[in-house]
């Protein structure tokens, strides 16, 4: 496994496992089986209705809560310094545990504005001791501008889509200047076209690998954190054997040139939803 030390000095495993779409009496089960493999990030949230599958697979893991990275996140409808108190609470409750190790704001949601103050929240539980480090998702530029004039701690991360269609390279600059590390959730385009592409395969095909393991590669070699996620137990392993080999240069460019800024999921700007 690698590791990255975040802005605040804390370590955070450079592959992880996402739980997108895992319905919460599969999650338990999933989520073993990760930490079987190796696993020890684990990527959940509110919304994903499956934080109490998450909490069992970790209790039941024998896994000391220590060497687990546990992240979850606040939903849009939840935002606002009260209520995103109050939504940490009950995140923390069904998950069975005392801290979590990273708390998110999942969406900007501008329409609202209330992003801001949702993030003070987050930086009030830091202080407090009850998570470890605070960072934000799908936020663009325009958004980490003003958490870093308005607030005080700066977000150890930013969790987007990014995969070889949507590379994210501007964003991904402004980050690094600003030490906040870039995350990648659907990170194989969610199993799409990216991994049926022929500088993919061509590649895969030079190394001995999966397309998907030559493009989570990509993404640890351009120093992004990744949560890919799956439940079907082959493709857990698969996803994380991809520490014993290297892309070459040449590899990484022919890769960076197939980037279109193609997105699969919501524009940030237009993702407003509080259901």
């Amino acid at each position: 496994m690698n590791f990255v030390t975040l802005n605040n000095g804390l370590k955070m495993p450079q592959l992880g496992y996402g739980v997108w779409q895992v319905p919460d009496d599969q999650a338990a089960t999933a989520v073993a089986k990760a930490i079987e493999v190796g696993y020890t990030s684990i990527d959940t949230a509110m919304i994903y209705k499956n934080e109490v599958g998450v909490g069992k697979a970790i209790k039941e893991s024998g896994v000391p809560r220590e060497e687990l990275f546990i992240t979850t996140k606040v939903w849009n409808k939840d935002q606002g310094y009260e209520n995103t108190l109050k939504a940490f609470d009950e995140s923390l409750e069904r998950l069975g545990l005392d801290y979590v190790d990273l708390y998110l704001v999942h969406w900007p949601t501008p329409q609202y504005d209330q992003y801001v103050d949702t993030y003070k929240a987050l930086e009030k539980l830091y202080h407090d001791g009850r998570v470890k480090a605070i960072g934000v998702c799908n936020f663009e530029i325009e958004h980490l501008e003003r958490l870093l004039n308005e607030c005080e701690v700066v977000p150890v991360l930013n969790q987007v889509e990014c995969h070889p269609y949507l590379a994210q390279n501007e964003l991904k600059e402004f980050c690094a200047k600003h030490n906040i590390f870039v995350e990648a959730w659907s990170p194989l385009d969610q199993g799409g076209e990216v991994l049926q592409d022929e500088v993919i395969k061509k590649i895969a095909d030079a190394v001995g690998k999966t397309p998907a393991q030559v493009v989570l590669r990509w993404h640890l070699q351009n120093n992004t954190i990744v949560i890919p996620k799956s439940v079907t137990p082959s493709r857990i392993e698969e996803n994380f054997n991809v520490f014993d080999f290297e892309l070459s240069s040449e590899q990484m460019d022919e890769i960076n040139a197939i980037n279109k800024n193609r997105r699969k999921g919501a524009h940030p700007n237009e993702m407003n939803y509080r259901g």
